[in-house]
């Protein structure tokens, strides 16, 4: 029986182009999902742009457009990856839309309701970097460690707050009872510690007078809502919350079943595993099941950065390797747990022995020698053989079951490596006896074909393209899958 899987990544800020942070981010994301349908279960995969705060409306003012236009073009950026990147999302949404504002006015009203929303006249210091108000102990020599460039504001002013210190328990109490429910286990203390040392109420809205780019906060025509609390919301705004209550419950499930699973950054480890799981609590809505946090991506041990030029953009990678060899060089990092550093030099590398000298010449050498012999009949359902292999209970299934996608990656290298070694063992190519022949290039079409399956959910083309072909009534020579790269590109 078909079930409910429901995956978000998180929304990205449109103040920039895509990075190759995001990439990793939506690849796993969409890894993920493209394998649950392989299950048979029934998929929403929610991703989006965040379009809210401070950094938006300051960037439309600097570039002279409208604010609604200037963010208008940064979602379409985001919305190219589909393709880029052969993604398979469901639901795109955009914290500018009328569906997202009413729900996460209604959200507010609920918190409110529930004497969570309060009003204060307070002074802090402010990241404008991270639209985040930041304690002296989140600071490196008075500055922000993710925006050291960034002067912090000195802010004073009257506006709403959200009484996170009031669900200090009811957190460590979540945590307890969903085990796994940050990964990696690092991520899991640190949110932990982070909760356990106790929680302050934090600002939720900003004077419209200063910062008039925001959702309107219900009742209060001098405030609009703070970012970060209007763009967590999307994650169920995007279900039709709070009018389709069927398709909230059976996607993000109940309070004794949970069923939403988030991939985040971890500069997001605070906002998705402590504050919105608080916001839900207040809203008397079931938490998130599991909170999947990425490492941050370097170049040559820098931070990617603009005035340091080494940027590396998803688009620039897949001009260069093609999606799907993209998916691949991203996924390898090994999301869901360190710290990554790449580099141009790294992911050529990578590519070369990998995939052009690994599987790719995997496949061409075995397509030559299915030339050399009589087809038989390979067709079958590519459905029933995926079936088939998790019938096995492979480590492939258990990896990918627990989000383990550098397990998953190795797996599959190790049935390339198998695969090449047979091939080198057993050399078809010397057999005079042709039944002893046929059946030994059989054998490596088989291992090809398997492999293919496993591929699907990471490497999509490049899986139905080896499906076609070695189930092809004959078999031709083939063109490389992944061809040689040019010194100049």
């Amino acid at each position: 029986m078909a079930k409910a899987f429901y995956i978000t990544t998180t929304l990205p800020y449109v103040n920039a182009a895509p990075h190759i942070g995001f990439a990793l981010e939506i690849v796993t994301a969409d890894t993920i999902a493209r394998y649950q349908r392989l299950l048979g279960n029934e998929v929403v995969f929610n991703t989006g742009t965040d379009e809210h705060g401070q950094k938006i409306y300051q960037n439309a003012l600097t570039q002279n457009k409208s604010v609604q236009k200037y963010v208008d073009e940064y979602a379409q950026k985001f919305a190219d990856l589909r393709q880029a990147l052969n993604l398979s999302y469901t639901n795109f949404i955009r914290t500018t839309d009328k569906q997202h504002q009413k729900a996460a006015q209604v959200f507010w009203q609920k918190c409110r309701k529930n004497g969570d929303i309060y009003k204060k006249h307070y002074q802090t210091k402010y990241c404008v970097g991270c639209e985040m108000e930041k304690t002296d102990s989140e600071l490196v020599d008075g500055r922000c460690p993710l925006h050291p460039n960034q002067e912090l504001e000195l802010r004073e002013e009257e506006n709403y707050f959200f009484r996170f210190s009031r669900y200090q328990a009811k957190l460590e109490q979540l945590y307890q009872t969903q085990a796994e429910f940050v990964k990696p286990k690092g991520k899991f203390k640190e949110i932990k510690a982070f909760v356990q040392a106790g929680l302050k109420d934090f600002s939720i809205s900003r004077l419209k007078t200063k910062m008039p780019w925001g959702i309107a906060v219900p009742d209060d025509k001098e405030h609009v809502m703070y970012v970060w609390f209007d763009a967590l919301i999307n994650y169920i705004s995007t279900l039709g919350w709070p009018d389709n209550e069927k398709k909230f419950t059976k996607f993000w499930g109940t309070k004794t079943k949970p069923n939403a699973i988030q991939i985040a950054g971890k500069d997001n480890l605070r906002q998705q595993s402590a504050m919105w799981q608080a916001m839900l609590l207040s809203a008397d809505l079931p938490p998130s099941k599991q909170i999947l946090i990425n490492g941050f991506i370097s170049v040559n041990g820098q931070k990617m950065s603009k005035s340091l030029g080494n940027v590396i953009a998803p688009f620039e990678m897949v001009k260069r390797y093609g999606s799907d060899a993209t998916r691949f060089l991203l996924l390898q990092l090994g999301p869901i747990g360190g710290d990554m550093d790449v580099s141009w030099q790294k992911f050529d590398t990578t590519y070369q022995s990998t995939l052009a000298n690994g599987l790719g010449n995997l496949a061409s050498r075995v397509a030559k020698l299915a030339t050399t012999i009589k087809s038989t009949e390979k067709t079958q359902n590519k459905d029933k053989l995926f079936t088939e292999l998790r019938a096995k209970k492979l480590a492939y299934f258990s990896a990918f079951d627990h989000y383990e996608i550098k397990n998953v990656i190795n797996f599959i290298n190790d049935k390339i490596t198998a695969a090449d070694k047979f091939l080198s063992l057993n050399k078809p190519w010397l057999d005079s006896d042709l039944a002893t022949k046929k059946l030994k290039i059989e054998t490596s079409i088989d291992q090809l074909i398997e492999i293919a399956i496993l591929l699907q959910p990471l490497m999509p083309k490049t899986a139905e393209n080896l499906l076609a072909h070695f189930q092809a009534k004959k078999i031709e020579a083939l063109q490389p899958l992944f061809p040689r790269l040019s010194s100049s590109s």
